[in-house]
């Protein structure tokens, strides 16, 4: 076979990036190995976590928050298999989404596993042998894997990785979560939602390490009263099943008992086996090394995504995918990093983007201005009103260097924060944009006001 472009890895990045060649007219083929195309992403990460993250928010709404609008409710179970099976179903329609994109923009799926023979030639070992496909130029987008801990083996059942804590059979007694990032603390709140007795082990001194202190410090008292037993600065010695469950050791030469536990410690760069070394490519502590305009250095290959480090983020991922192949048709593809958010799916939310205030702080003098939700009309009527809004402004000259929310519908509101920073706007440009009233958005207009010295609704 040969085409135009072809894709190896059909994550988001790699999808996506394959469809946008399409579209300037090139001849593509895509290489995954999975048996449904979306990546981690769409099969076993971002897309089925939301929807148990969702289920479980309205089961919490129905038992603890229904009351509070006088409505009243009978006991209210869980059939866990519908729960999953719906999982399912939202994962099943995406997919075939995709594939419905590919025939229509005529992108051929080439299933089987790929590896990189030469700079222009992908060997693939489809069900029905061998098949190369030779480009003019590849694209890596080969994604990320879990990570692990040699002290602590996945055995998929009561050690189990993200994969694995989205398909648990039954509501575990107790579940130890090691790690306190993102995934962690959206799958430990879950199962907690569901009822487990969820302990969270962080090795750092705080959780979600890189995000702003000050949202992270707040983020966790909250999560605490939902019942989360978080342990920060606790390091894992090993682990070892043990009867029914398993027994956790710690460095401090204590234990703990568990019936599952969850290695949720971040990812890993999937380059192995795959024949880059083989070809030239250059890797850095696992991950592709690439110029500004992602290529790789070697002929005309490209690499994307969770494989070339950074933010491991199935939408950086996208843009990625998109300016490479841009690149490839001689437009002037571009990523602009530091407007690119961040969310941790939680309740309340977490969203961000840009620099934080400790990074801001470190570069020079800056202004800071916060509003609380519970000053808000909207999130009033709501009843969900922990959390503030968080905009960090140079003192010099007034442009956003970064927005920060806790709140009721985070992952929304920081699309307006990202757009404000694409544009280089200033607090002066947000604080003056008309916000409709009432809504959740003016806490970013009265945030961007106490920077300026002038909040109204505080």
């Amino acid at each position: 076979m040969t085409v135009d472009l072809v894709v190896l890895g059909a994550g988001p990045g790699g999808y996506v990036a394959a469809l946008r060649a399409a579209q300037l007219g090139m001849r593509v083929a895509c290489v995954e190995k999975e048996d449904r195309l979306g990546g981690t992403c769409l099969r076993v990460g971002c897309i089925p976590s939301k929807a148990l993250l969702d289920s479980t928010e309205l089961l919490v709404q129905i038992r603890e928050d229904a009351a509070h609008h006088g409505l009243h409710v009978g006991e209210v179970a869980v059939d866990l298999a519908a729960l999953m099976g719906r999982k399912e179903q939202v994962v099943q329609s995406l997919t075939r989404g995709v594939e419905a994109l590919f025939r229509k923009r005529n992108v051929a799926w080439v299933r089987g596993f790929g590896r990189l023979v030469r700079p222009n030639v992908v060997r693939v070992e489809t069900a029905d042998g061998p098949v190369e496909v030779e480009a003019r130029y590849v694209l890596l987008a080969p994604g990320s894997v879990p990570a692990a801990l040699p002290q602590v083996p996945v055995d998929g059942e009561r050690i189990v990785d993200s994969t694995g804590a989205l398909a648990l059979p039954k509501v575990p007694r107790r579940l130890v979560v090691i790690g306190g990032g993102y995934i962690g603390l959206e799958l430990g709140s879950v199962w907690r939602r569901l009822g487990a007795e969820v302990v969270v082990l962080e090795a750092m001194p705080t959780i979600l390490p890189q995000m702003d202190a000050e949202v992270v410090r707040a983020a966790e008292r909250i999560f605490r009263r939902q019942g989360l037993d978080i342990r920060t600065g606790v390091r894992v010695a090993g682990a070892e099943p043990q009867g029914e469950g398993v027994c956790v050791h710690l460095e401090d030469g204590t234990s703990l008992d568990a019936d599952v536990v969850l290695v949720a410690v971040g990812r890993r760069a999937n380059t192995d086996g795959m024949g880059f070394d083989e070809v030239g490519l250059k890797r850095e502590r696992g991950f592709l090394v690439v110029d500004e305009h992602y290529r790789t250095g070697v002929a005309e290959v490209y690499a994307i995504g969770d494989a070339i480090g950074g933010k491991m983020l199935a939408h950086k991922a996208e843009e990625e995918g998109i300016a490479a192949v841009e690149r490839m048709a001689g437009k002037g593809g571009h990523v602009n990093y530091r407007a690119i958010p961040g969310v941790v799916y939680t309740w309340p939310e977490i969203a961000t983007v840009g620099l934080t205030e400790e990074e801001a702080r470190a570069r020079g003098p800056v202004r800071v201005g916060r509003f609380p939700f519970a000053a808000n009309g909207r999130a009033r009527a709501l009843g969900a009103t922990d959390g503030f809004v968080k905009v960090i402004a140079d003192a010099t000259t007034d442009r956003l260097l970064g927005v920060h929310i806790l709140g009721p519908r985070a992952s929304d509101l920081i699309a307006e924060a990202a757009l404000a920073l694409e544009f280089d706007a200033t607090a002066e440009d947000l604080a003056r944009a008309v916000h409709a009233h009432p809504t959740l958005p003016e806490t970013l207009k009265e945030a961007a006001l106490d920077a300026e010295g002038r909040v109204l609704h505080l």
